[in-house]
């Protein structure tokens, strides 16, 4: 087992510009959410339902687990979500018993208004996210 070296100031920097990078993205994000009167975790909770893998619906515990939140925490955040006509519960196709979020009509639209957003912000910001993933990666097999 070698013995690890220790960072240099150079990969300090670039870790330093990259938080600032993912910070910026994350403050964008945030205002961005705000100006369609959400809140970041609503605006990632309408991602997570939309963006799930293999369908436009997910169950509160696919959803908790997404978000990172506890049961209950992400039922409250469905609560509001719903009373603001952004998702809707409906009984699952394949076991009625159980219950599964989708979008509304107006949660589509909020949701592909932010998204544009993000993904034009992104592409502003990619290349430079990209480079320092690169140059971090590249100080790490060299050390």
């Amino acid at each position: 087992m070698r013995a690890r070296k220790p960072l240099t100031k150079a990969e300090y920097e670039m870790l330093a510009a990259l938080r600032f990078a993912l910070r910026q993205f994350l403050r964008f994000s945030e205002e961005a959410a705000q100006t369609e009167n959400l809140t970041p975790q609503q605006h990632q909770t309408l991602l997570a339902i939309k963006g799930f893998p293999g369908r436009d619906t997910v169950n509160v515990s696919e959803l908790a687990e997404r978000l990172q939140l506890r049961h209950h925490s992400a039922v409250e955040l469905i609560d509001r979500l719903e009373n603001e006509a952004l998702v809707k519960r409906k009984p699952d196709e394949s076991d009625g018993r159980k219950v599964v979020i989708g979008l509304t009509a107006r949660g589509e639209r909020v949701l592909e208004k932010l998204s544009e957003a993000h993904r034009e912000q992104l592409r502003r910001i990619g290349p430079q996210l990209t480079r320092l993933l690169s140059e971090l990666n590249g100080s790490a097999e060299t050390g």
